[in-house]
């Protein structure tokens, strides 16, 4: 009796991410269609023809259900990853969702990142400043774990620098900050749940290569 092929289970980063990642698994020839209603309530999506399902989570949500096999495959920014540390694989860079995490601040506190000064960092992302700051720099700061505008922290004098993420820059402008030092690009990646990679692997590494193809196929236009 030949064995039922099981549901493959998408995680997507609500908003653009999700939006953009949609368009892409189009190209490949994925398409839900139930997705694309506005006024849908439902929580789950279903494409039956290839026995895939798909939901929308917050972005530090998707590393969680894939961690732990809620999802098998999920579609989260570099950042999210970074903050999160789960156990998932991180098996492809989707190219889009690109900025950077920065450390920025005043001018005058390029100074600062000496490693000699113990200096307060406000951020969104305490485990990937404390890592920049003291695995990279060895530089001992004291992190402000913030939730709003991280601009707005040296300029009321909370901290010296602040680590976030930077697009176009154009608020740290308006706001008299710079870019001092960059920590690392970021961008769309695709995780996977390490036990479904195994138990999975012909029907995810078929979709990574399909996807990849797509991908080095637009950034060779």
């Amino acid at each position: 009796m030949e064995k039922e092929t099981r549901y493959l289970t998408f995680a997507l980063t609500k908003g653009r991410l999700a939006n953009k990642t949609l368009q892409l698994l189009e190209q490949v020839g994925i398409t839900c269609e139930e997705m694309k209603d506005p006024a849908s309530r439902k929580l789950i999506f279903v494409n039956e023809e290839r026995k895939l399902r798909f939901f929308l989570a917050k972005g530090p949500d998707v590393p969680t259900y894939v961690e732990y096999g809620a999802a098998d495959i999920g579609v989260v920014g570099k950042d999210t990853i970074l903050e999160e540390g789960r156990k998932i694989y991180e098996v492809l860079d989707l190219g889009f969702g690109k900025c950077r995490m920065c450390v920025c601040g005043p001018k005058e506190a390029g100074n600062l990142l000496n490693g000699q000064e113990l200096i307060r960092v406000a951020t969104k992302y305490p485990r990937i400043a404390k890592d920049y700051f003291y695995n990279q720099r060895n530089q001992t700061v004291e992190i402000i774990k913030l939730n709003g505008s991280i601009e707005l922290a040296p300029i009321v004098g909370l901290s010296e620098v602040i680590v976030d993420i930077v697009e176009t820059g154009s608020t740290l402008r308006e706001n008299g900050l710079v870019v001092l030092e960059e920590v690392c690009p970021l961008s769309a990646r695709v995780v996977v749940n390490p036990v479904s990679m195994r138990m999975e692997n012909e029907r995810i590494t078929q979709l990574l290569d399909a996807l990849n193809s797509v991908i080095t196929g637009q950034q060779q236009k």
